[in-house]
């Protein structure tokens, strides 16, 4: 019956995931390095004393001179015309194509102007050698980081900053801005190394705004600092958090994307719930299922625990999001809760009714339904017997839970726990569901974190499910 949904599965297994994983990979965390805006110094707030030496002052004057009157020569204006021109081609891009041509007109812009201001960026050379005192050291930074910002060159511009920071000059209170906009450029010129260092100082002295904490965190994940990485990250999440604001829906996904990639399973736990609790969508709870689902490469009963979660929050996003769950669950087994999820894939246009695997599922569950509904009586009163089993009547809980009883379901598993010789965690499980499903929000919780083991990142989605509910959600 399911040889069908296995070809399914090897093409289109975990979509949701895989989509929200490269929606994160492909999110700008800070300007396209190939897009950038002219970098200028932070701003300091008050700017410090500068003596130039006397050696020093002819190199600073001739350079000041060449710098403001490269801003006017044709050729470096062409060359800016050029990156305009390339930016907007990016920005109205809607093919990869077109954006791969945007980014060849940039690199050639940024190559001409590279070219236009050969001169000057011999003269910083030769700058930076006559630079001896700490105010000449700063000043020669600064000249650096506006002959960058000028060429559109991010090791110029990175060189002027580290020099200012170097020369001892820039103002305390401001340093961390200096540091993060370092890391910054390090970052963007793949040196995670340098980034790491930076932010760490950053972030240390007290920098939040921006995306130094974010850079931070990613910077470490990409040396193979992965747990420091999303622990960093996670901790800037929380401190937003704590603070009454929420930090960029982009963190979260890039924290799931990363622990998914790792196959982390507690910090995709993590980010999974940390996301749906922060934004709720249901592309959010889709993704982060299908994610925890992906990492922990559940069993079929941990697995359809998982994705009733997706039946609640209606987050199915492809056919093999429904054609999984009705795997899971079984019209043979659980043939009114199949059904439900069946017709809402087709209403959704996600599954055909011309494919196979629909109609056997379909025609199966329909034809159980009628006999589980006649049977359940009969399984109540046997689950009542002094001689019934835990698991017997666990069983029956099941069946009642997944035919949308769920105050017989809640009575039959706590009996079925009282008796024992029951997979605990299961039950625990299925008895928060069946609170859930009544509106008994804290009970519900209460047994969720009550799980351990295997099951503990699901009941972690649970729970965060239970609080929006308990809240209107």
């Amino acid at each position: 019956m399911f040889s069908r949904f296995q070809r399914i599965r090897q093409h289109s297994h975990g979509a949701v995931a895989l989509a929200l994983v490269a929606a994160a990979a492909s999110a700008s965390l800070v300007v396209s390095p190939a897009f950038a805006k002219d970098k200028k110094p932070p701003a300091a707030p008050s700017a410090p004393k500068i003596v130039l030496s006397k050696p020093f002052m002819p190199v600073f004057v001739a350079l000041n001179k060449a710098i403001e009157e490269a801003k006017k020569k044709p050729d470096v204006l062409a060359a800016q015309q050029g990156l305009t021109g390339a930016n907007s081609a990016y920005n109205a891009a809607t093919t990869s194509s077109a954006r791969k041509a945007a980014n060849a007109q940039r690199d050639a812009a940024v190559a001409a102007l590279g070219t236009a201001v050969a001169a000057e960026k011999a003269q910083l050379e030769g700058a930076y050698t006559a630079a001896t005192t700490a105010d000449d050291k700063y000043v020669a930074g600064q000249l650096g980081a506006q002959l960058g910002a000028l060429a559109q060159d991010r090791s110029i511009i990175r060189r002027g900053y580290e020099t200012m920071l170097g020369s001892g000059k820039y103002p305390a209170a401001d340093v961390p801005k200096l540091q993060s906009a370092i890391g910054e450029m390090c970052y963007d010129l793949k040196d995670f190394a340098c980034a790491q260092l930076q932010l760490t100082a950053a972030v240390a002295g007290g920098q939040r705004s921006g995306n130094a904490e974010v850079l931070l965190a990613d910077s470490m994940i990409q040396q193979g600092q992965i747990n420091q990485g999303l622990q960093q990250l996670m901790a800037a999440i929380q401190t937003r958090k704590a603070a009454g604001t929420l930090a960029p829906e982009d963190w979260y996904r890039r924290g799931l994307s990363a622990a998914y990639k790792a196959k982390l399973l507690d910090q995709a736990a993590n980010f999974s719930s940390a996301l749906v609790e922060a934004y709720p969508s249901k592309d959010n709870w889709g993704g982060a299922v299908s994610v925890l689902r992906l990492v922990a490469k559940y069993e079929v009963q941990e697995r359809l625990d998982l994705m009733r979660l997706m039946a609640r929050t209606h987050s199915f996003a492809e056919g093999s999001d429904y054609a999984e769950f009705i795997q899971a669950a079984d019209p043979r087994r659980a043939p009114a809760e199949v059904l439900v999820v069946l017709e809402e894939g087709l209403a959704a246009g996600k599954l055909q009714q011309s494919d196979i695997f629909v109609s056997e599922a379909r025609t199966q569950a329909e034809a159980r339904k009628k006999e589980d509904a006649a049977a359940l009586p009969g399984l109540e009163k046997s689950a009542m017997m002094p001689s019934a089993t835990g698991n017997m009547i666990a069983a029956t809980g099941d069946a009642f839970l997944s035919n949308n009883q769920p105050a017989k379901a809640e009575m039959l598993y706590s009996l079925a726990m009282q008796k024992g010789g029951v997979d605990l965690q299961r039950s625990l499980t299925r008895l928060g569901i069946a609170q859930v499903d009544q509106g008994k929000y804290a009970e519900a919780n209460a047994n969720f974190a009550k799980i351990e083991g295997i099951r503990k990142p699901l009941a972690k989605l649970w729970i965060t499910y239970t609080n929006q509910k308990a809240k209107g959600g």
